[in-house]
């Protein structure tokens, strides 16, 4: 009889300890991995050449504003080319900007002479740049000591009238950037 009670008593000890076990696995987190999507999107805004900070501030907040729709319509796009549904961005990181002015001159570009926004620490922040071409340091072609010199017959040229060139203001754009990741339902 007491053997008989100790092997019960030992069996429903055995039970007692595997329901509490099955009970702690199912309530175990698991480990599904979530299908994301991740875009780089950029948005641009015009801004005066002599911007004050806070100006320049104002209109990279809408650049970047800019710069989450066009992530969110790059995300939307490739999970649809997927057959996912978008769902709620996970992440957003300011990736900084940048601004370029340009004028009609013959330099093509101007700099910009404003305050700076505050572009974050991001690692092209604050970057201002130029459209210049490097500068063309081709000469002509030197003569060498044996060259014969040509001459052809004088040319009548037409006068022509002085055109004035257009005076054009420089125009200056900020652009914004920023990273976003998305899950895909």
């Amino acid at each position: 009889m007491k053997l008989t009670l100790t092997a019960v008593l030992a069996a429903v000890a055995a039970l007692v300890i595997a329901n509490m076990l099955g009970t702690a696995v199912a309530e175990a987190p698991t480990t599904s991995t979530l299908r994301t999507v991740s875009v780089e999107g950029v948005g641009t805004q015009p801004i005066a050449q002599n911007a004050d900070a806070a100006t320049a501030t104002g209109v990279y907040r809408q650049a970047m504003a800019a710069a989450v729709t066009d992530g969110q319509a790059k995300a939307e796009f490739l999970t649809g080319k997927v057959g996912a549904a978008l769902g709620a961005a996970q992440t957003v990181t300011e990736d900084g900007g940048e601004i370029e002015c340009s004028s009609g001159g013959e330099e093509g570009w101007e700099p910009y002479k404003g305050e700076q926004p505050d572009f974050g620490s991001a690692r092209n922040a604050g970057q201002v740049l130029s459209t210049t071409a490097a500068p063309n340091t081709t000469s002509a072609p030197s003569r060498s000591a044996g060259a014969v010199k040509r001459t052809s017959a004088k040319r009548h040229h037409r006068h022509k009238r002085p055109v004035a060139k257009k005076a054009t203001a420089a125009g200056c754009k900020l652009t914004a950037q920023v990273s976003l990741a998305f899950i895909m339902g």
